[in-house]
């Protein structure tokens, strides 16, 4: 749900079902098509899906934790996962004592889990943790899940602002140490705080047109 931007999921193991001559007699994908078995085409708009799944997370919201969870991957504990060089999201977890390893992730069109532990739960090991064992498996997976799969971005909601902070003080900034955040309408950090140091020292080194090279993404299920 985070990445088809909030949308209900609804799980199943059965796609579609057809007859012996092609017809469809039961679909799980219950988005409707109104204008899509047209008899000919005659320059007529592309037809769209209606979607009419429940909205359970702000669209905003789905795509901070997006945004978040990318981080992970880019300089976080699934740090080894960058090395599949898509835009890719998700996130370790490990439980006390090491009981259970797992790297939950996904790409904008394909979401995959991994775990890692015994059926009678007990440690793995005192040096266990899910960044060295399951991430590497997620890693593994999605260099092959991928390969010929066109690298796109996640899909950004409109009203989202990506602004560029400084890491370790929030505020923003374009110089070393700066990444790309995503925040809602009125909750983007000040160019600086009153009383000069090192806040306004990193807000002076904004550039004024910063957010507005900012694009959207194109990939997602929404």
């Amino acid at each position: 749900m985070f990445a088809n931007g909030g949308k209900r999921i609804k799980a199943t193991l059965i796609d579609r079902i057809q007859d012996r001559w092609g017809n469809t007699i039961y679909r799980h994908d219950e988005r409707i098509c109104p204008n899509c078995d047209a008899p000919k085409w005659d320059n007529q708009d592309e037809p769209k899906l209606v979607d009419k799944r429940d909205q359970v997370i702000d669209p905003l919201t789905a795509y901070q934790i997006t945004s978040i969870m990318e981080g992970v991957i880019q300089r976080g504990t699934g740090i080894a996962i960058k090395e599949v060089g898509k835009h890719l999201a998700g996130k370790t977890g490990t439980t006390n004592e090491a009981k259970d390893l797992w790297f939950v992730g996904f790409s904008p069109n394909l979401a995959f889990g991994v775990f890692m532990g015994y059926d009678k739960p007990r440690s793995l090991g005192d040096s266990a943790q899910a960044a060295l064992y399951t991430a590497p498996i997620f890693r593994d997976f999605m260099k092959v899940a991928l390969k010929d799969i066109p690298d796109t971005p996640f899909r950004v909601p409109p009203g989202i602002k990506l602004i560029s902070v400084d890491v370790h003080s929030g505020m923003r900034s374009t110089g070393a140490g700066s990444i790309m955040e995503a925040f809602k309408p009125g909750t983007a950090p000040p160019d600086s705080y009153g009383g000069g140091g090192e806040a306004s020292a990193q807000g002076a080194s904004v550039s004024p047109d910063t957010d507005s090279k900012v694009g959207t993404g194109t990939g997602g299920l929404y």
